[in-house]
């Protein structure tokens, strides 16, 4: 997958209740304040193009997950993505951030303590990170567009069941979504510092030539107990799958999980990837 290597990729960390928790990251932002406590915490890095060091290396795929040289617990994080056009202003700073298509995304993370920054579990190398090869456009990022009728879920396949690793939800359930996710997120990179476990994400932008194009992962959805217990291991196979509840409800999306029949499904942007060691 080499379509997205001049985009900006950028994730929302905190934007669905008690993730943070299960994943064993809320002391990390325990210095962080916000004006909403219930509201996402930051916004991460996990590629900029040219950038030199972990960052700059693309680190997408839609059909492998590499595990990292080190032992280290690694966790899938289903979550959706919006691929989004930029607009700055004569200073550089972002005035407009407009979503065009959204789709399936793995935020596959490092669970390692001590971290400095939250960009540093994220991108260990090539095919540490998934993004489903359909996309599907959106035609008003507001209430009454497509996303309204959206819900997500996720799966692991282990020698040869298979397991649900995320609650199916629907996206409204994220807490910050539409025109308040839009507002938050153009404040948000326009202003936040390096600070904590955060970067100043807007000089990033601005050392990359400003560009036009964004992936932004909106945030990780609640685990299953097995998916909050569970990490991967070789020969895994890890799905993620948006559909549209006006076509499916959840038992026919976990048959075609199980099948392996969600891609090429109208209505749905699916994620299936085979986890090998690095």
């Amino acid at each position: 997958m080499s379509d997205y290597k001049h985009y900006v990729g950028l994730g929302v960390a905190g934007n669905f209740a008690l993730h943070l928790e299960q994943a064993g990251e809320s002391a990390d932002f325990k210095d962080v304040v916000t004006d909403d406590p219930n509201g996402p915490k930051g916004v991460f890095p996990f590629y900029v193009p040219g950038r030199e060091g972990q960052l700059g290396v693309y680190p997408l795929s839609s059909d492998t997950i590499v595990l990292p040289k080190e032992e280290c617990n690694v966790q899938p994080e289903p979550e959706v993505a919006l691929l989004c056009e930029l607009e700055y202003d004569g200073e550089g700073k972002i005035i407009s951030l407009t979503p065009t298509a959204f789709g399936a995304y793995n935020d596959c993370s490092l669970r390692k303590e001590g971290a400095a920054k939250i960009s540093h579990k994220k991108n260990w190398g090539a095919m540490s990170k998934g993004l489903s090869d359909t996309l599907i456009p959106i035609d008003r990022f507001e209430e009454g567009g497509i996303m309204d009728r959206y819900r997500i879920a996720s799966f692991l396949r282990r020698e040869g069941g298979l397991f649900r690793y995320g609650e199916d939800v629907e996206l409204l359930g994220y807490s910050y979504f539409y025109g308040k996710l839009i507002e938050w997120l153009t404040n948000q990179i326009n202003t936040q510092n390096d600070f904590g476990p955060l970067e100043a994400v807007g000089e990033y932008l601005k050392t990359a030539g400003y560009p036009k194009e964004a992936i932004i992962s909106i945030g990780a959805t609640r685990y299953t107990h097995f998916g909050e217990t569970n990490f991967l291991q070789e020969g895994d196979e890890v799905i993620v799958v948006v559909y549209d509840n006006d076509r499916y409800c959840m038992n026919p999306v976990l048959s075609m999980a199980n099948k392996g029949e969600l891609v090429g499904k109208e209505g749905i942007s699916a994620l299936v990837q085979k986890v090998v060691r690095g």
